[in-house]
């Protein structure tokens, strides 16, 4: 009661519940009107023209001026007529000196324009002084403030003076008094009125603010601490447009990334859209769109505001020899030039390729160029998810401890962490050599895709969470009450499934130094030579092995195996 009687007259309440993925507006506006226990009475109504001369008239529209700049918003105040004619208007706080002078009144801005009909806040001003000063009043006069310009003339003195009003009884505070106001809608019915403002709206505008919302009540409801901005300003560089990089590009835009390119010198086939989800059959027809184009063009029809860009170019990979024709040279040239450029303009680079060899390349310019890489393989019914571990360029300390063991976060920093290449001996060879065109192709449940492409996507989101961001060390641990630093939970090293099981398994693995994409010795040689060191190890066998003391190893292991083989003979 106390707080609706607080309230000035000018006040409203609007009720207004936001639908903001239709844009639909649903309001109800109250202008709260206390119900006396019993009907107001007063002796006279009168305007204050045909009572007051017009030195009085101006002494109130000063007075008032003067009050309004003074206290604005305050529609009820005090009003004291001194004996030369002399108006003043006080706060309702110092109603304790003003009523103990003979001529005051009580007053409020009138909203009415009926003649003789004071508008709904009198109801108000009256029943909050039976609260107050019941004890001192029992009769009052009123002043209904009216203010208008007529012919450029401001004119007050059709306000209303009410003589001997007759105040209300005392209201219990510990009742909800009866409160009429609610705004009626065109039907003359008490009901919400809504307003659709999506149709005033860019639909583009609207789509990325739907999707925006979606994310932040994420953080709203449940992870106050989730950056989304890490997120969406994250420029990712996806090298396949296949099975994997459909569902990987996806789920980015899913998360509200803007900027993805896609890399790839395919076509789409018939069997590809049932499988890829970003196609359709009429891309397949006139022998199929080239798959990284018709990829960029269903993200930019699902989502508008996606700043996706095409480029239809190979990898140049070890095994697939270049040749010394001057012609293939330069066209491995430009693909190198194309790939490094892409990598060194974006922050994250997906391997999502078909051939092991084809993962080599990227390996080595995301190593050189300290760029996060997130790489995923399929099986039959197993997938492959993980992040390449972060090389820092040279001379920068990235202040990284050893192997943690137990605690939060527990596992090998993120700068000591494998690549792709670092669990193998032998460098990457041509994969397709002397296998027919079935053995070729890349045969796995339809499901796995969307799995490993998932687990890709939201492995990077976990990792741009945690304070550290590429550095992260592995989580391998699963229970269900162990920490992370990320917001999101573990941030593991690889994520291995087996459909056939139904299950994961987070292996870590620390960096090799013989690896044949990301040892020093072979960053080195590629600062040092770029072009013609690649080269080398697209045309020559065996090139990376002999670099990376690979070969070396070979021949020290064979010579351990002759060697007991012949101490067992000896033995017989």
């Amino acid at each position: 009661l106390l707080l609706l009687l607080s309230l000035p007259p000018s006040t409203f309440l609007p009720f207004p519940q936001k639908d903001l993925k239709k844009y639909n507006f649903h309001y109800w506006f109250v202008f709260p009107a206390l119900f006396p226990n019993d009907p107001l009475t007063t002796l006279s109504i009168k305007t204050i023209g045909s009572v007051w001369n017009d030195q009085q008239l101006q002494s109130l529209q000063k007075a008032y001026d003067s009050f309004r700049s003074a206290h604005p918003g305050i529609g009820f105040f005090i009003v004291v007529m001194t004996d030369d004619g002399t108006a003043a208007l006080h706060e309702l706080r110092e109603a304790e000196t003003c009523l103990s002078t003979e001529k005051f009144m009580l007053g409020f801005c009138d909203p009415s324009t009926m003649e003789t009909n004071p508008g709904w806040p009198l109801r108000n001003l009256l029943i909050l002084a039976a609260q107050k000063w019941s004890d001192r009043l029992n009769v009052v006069d009123v002043l209904c403030y009216r203010d208008y310009t007529r012919d450029g003339r401001r004119l007050v003195s059709h306000s209303l003076l009410l003589e001997g009003v007759k105040l209300p009884d005392k209201m219990s505070t510990d009742v909800l008094p009866k409160v009429t106001g609610w705004e009626k809608n065109d039907k003359n019915k008490s009901v919400p009125k809504m307003v659709n403002l999506s149709s005033s709206m860019d639909p583009v505008r609207l789509a990325e603010s739907s999707v925006d919302l979606n994310l932040k009540l994420m953080r709203w409801r449940l992870i106050p601490s989730l950056d989304l901005e890490a997120v969406s300003s994250t420029k990712c560089l996806l090298l396949g447009a296949g099975t994997l990089g459909c569902n990987v590009a996806r789920c980015l835009m899913g998360w509200g990334v803007r900027h993805i390119t896609l890399l790839d010198n395919s076509t789409v086939s018939y069997s590809n859209p049932v499988r890829q989800s970003l196609f359709t059959f009429h891309d397949c027809s006139s022998g199929g769109k080239h798959k990284a184009k018709a990829a960029v063009e269903s993200m930019r029809l699902i989502f508008p505001g996606v700043k996706a860009e095409a480029v239809d170019s190979s990898i140049p990979m070890p095994g697939h020899s270049v040749g010394t024709n001057a012609e293939a040279i330069q066209k491995a040239r430009k693909d190198v030039e194309t790939v490094e450029k892409l990598v060194q303009t974006h922050d994250v680079v997906f391997l999502l390729m078909d051939t092991r060899e084809s993962r080599w390349l990227p390996t080595l310019l995301t190593s050189a160029h300290s760029k996060i890489c997130i790489n995923a393989a399929l099986g039959f019914d197993t997938y492959m998810v993980m992040r390449h571990g972060f090389r820092p360029q040279p001379g920068t300390e990235t202040g990284s401890p050893g192997v943690i063991v137990g605690g939060c976060g527990s596992g090998i920093p993120g700068d000591q962490l494998g690549c792709y290449f670092c669990s193998d001996v032998v460098a990457p060879t041509d994969s397709t050599r002397d296998r027919t065109l079935d053995q070729q192709c890349t045969v796995s449940r339809p499901g796995i895709s969307m799995v490993a492409g998932a687990l890709a996507t939201e492995l990077l989101v976990s990792l741009l969470q945690h304070p550290l961001k590429a550095l992260a060390p592995s989580d391998s641990h699963t229970e269900d009450d162990s920490e992370s630093e990320s917001c999101l939970g573990l941030i593991p090293h690889q994520i291995r499934g087996f459909m056939s099981r139904f299950q994961n398994v987070l292996p870590a693995s620390q960096a090799f130094d013989k690896c044949t994409a990301c040892s020093p010795v072979v960053l080195s040689r590629y600062r040092e030579e770029g072009f013609d060191f690649l080269l080398k190890a697209f045309n020559t066998p065996n090139f990376l092995e002999d670099l990376t003391g690979l070969s070396q190893l070979y021949a020290e292991t064979d010579d351990d195996q002759v060697w007991e083989l012949s101490d067992g003979e000896d033995d017989m």
